[in-house]
């Protein structure tokens, strides 16, 4: 018993000097080359802690964010990280079922996965891309010894009675409920992205105050940062040059406030501004059809742009534009401000009175706020930044200013390397 507890002191002092002897594990259904937000921005981040850890693993699916691929490699190593990736799953059902049939079958891989290597000594961070991710942590460590994290991208059940897709007294969206405390209280840590988030995550299960941390997103201004239009193979290509441009570039879903936009679009219309939509989304088709109808000329409809070309399409404008549906406010973050702080343009964001955008726009002097619903004065406001575009070089300069001070992914990493050493300790 004596040499057993000495032992078991010895290991843990070990373990409390250097992350070194521990694997990180980072599993998320989407990862580069997918156009995923998360699945890039966690490419960054594995690339970040690598030095840090024994070594970087990514658990992820073939890319089926915004296109589909099954022919990558299932086992490689890409810069010292090893990356396996599941085989995607497809079905014939329509986008919703479709999508929630490929999270479940990622979800019990993940599991097969983690109970396959769970005599590893390993830290593993769980998203919720899909969105009942963490649970396969919880439900693991109930049969191994592991220690997980939970970083919440999105909040469900909650997003889903919001968009009325389950009801909350359903007894589906109880049990989910249940599970997410479950998870969250075994859970080493909690990563949310906001404050709003996080006051609504305490809300739901008080008992984790003390292991839930924001710890926001990024963008890396050495790769996305603001050329001439002139310079911009992007720009010249799609006659944007000469014109400004307001852009919005990423998901348009269910949970962004794409009406707002579109009815100040409409009062623009026998103006010379350009508005310039990059991505796809539920909403996508509905905004061309909208735009259409309306007899819109000043509207440009592209696909998602590789991660190579996002410096060149995100400075081929000179507006970017955030939005968040009202509802969704503290449930979901736009990723998209923090590339958009990068590239060194003004921003304009369509949010609640109570977001945490707000703060940000008011510390980073990058632009204005605009509640949901408030198309005049979006439009006014794009309007007046069109008829004096030095001030819109100068709220673009200052948004990069303050994400080089506060959002580049040395910072965020430097936030998420001190919360791991804190809990191998």
């Amino acid at each position: 018993m004596a040499y057993l507890k000495q032992f078991l002191t010895k290991k843990t002092s070990v373990l409390s000097r250097s992350t070194k002897v521990t694997r990180l594990t980072v599993i998320n259904q989407f990862f580069l080359p997918d156009y995923a937000p998360t699945g890039q921005l966690l490419e960054e981040l594995a690339n970040q802690l690598k030095g840090n850890f024994s070594g970087v693993e990514v658990f992820t699916t073939q890319p089926s964010y915004a296109f589909k691929q099954d022919d990558l490699p299932r086992w490689e190593y890409q810069k010292d990280i090893h990356i396996r990736r599941s085989k995607s799953a497809s079905s014939g059902y329509g986008r919703i079922r479709s999508k929630t049939v490929s999270g479940v079958i990622f979800f019990l891989r993940t599991i097969l996965h983690l109970l396959r290597y769970s005599s590893r000594r390993q830290l593993v961070l769980l998203t919720t891309a899909p969105p009942f991710l963490p649970l396969a942590g919880y439900l693991v460590s109930l049969l191994c010894n592991i220690t997980y994290v939970c970083l919440l991208y999105d909040l469900y059940p909650e997003i889903a009675i919001e968009l009325k897709v389950v009801k909350k007294d359903y007894w589906l969206t109880k049990l989910w409920n249940h599970l997410n405390h479950l998870t969250w209280k075994k859970s080493a840590a909690v990563i949310i992205l906001s404050s709003t988030m996080r006051a609504k995550v305490l809300k739901e299960c008080p008992e984790i105050t003390s292991k839930v941390f924001v710890i926001p997103s990024w963008a890396d201004p050495t790769e996305i940062k603001p050329m001439p239009k002139q310079d911009n193979w992007f720009a010249q290509k799609h006659d944007l040059v000469d014109r400004f441009a307001v852009m919005y570039s990423g998901n348009m879903g269910r949970c962004h406030d794409m009406e707002t936009l579109l009815q100040a679009m409409a009062i623009l219309r026998d103006t010379s501004i350009q508005f310039v939509f990059v991505g796809g989304g539920d909403k996508r088709s509905y905004m061309q059809t909208i735009s259409q109808e309306l007899g819109l000329t000043n509207c440009l409809f592209l696909p998602y742009q590789p991660k190579e070309n996002l410096t060149f399409s995100l400075t081929a404008c000179d507006v970017s534009i955030v939005s968040i549906d009202e509802r969704m406010e503290g449930l979901v973050v736009p990723s998209k401000l923090y590339s958009a702080l990068a590239a060194g343009s003004a921003i304009a964001a369509i949010c609640p009175a109570h977001s945490y955008l707000n703060d940000i726009f008011a510390e980073a002097k990058c632009g204005s706020t605009f509640v949901n619903g408030n198309s005049e004065g979006l439009a006014a406001y794009l309007y007046q930044l069109s008829q004096n575009p030095q001030l819109a070089v100068e709220l673009g300069q200052s948004g990069r200013a303050y994400c080089i001070e506060h959002y580049t992914i040395e910072k965020v990493a430097q936030s998420y390397l001190e919360l791991f050493k804190s809990l191998l300790r």
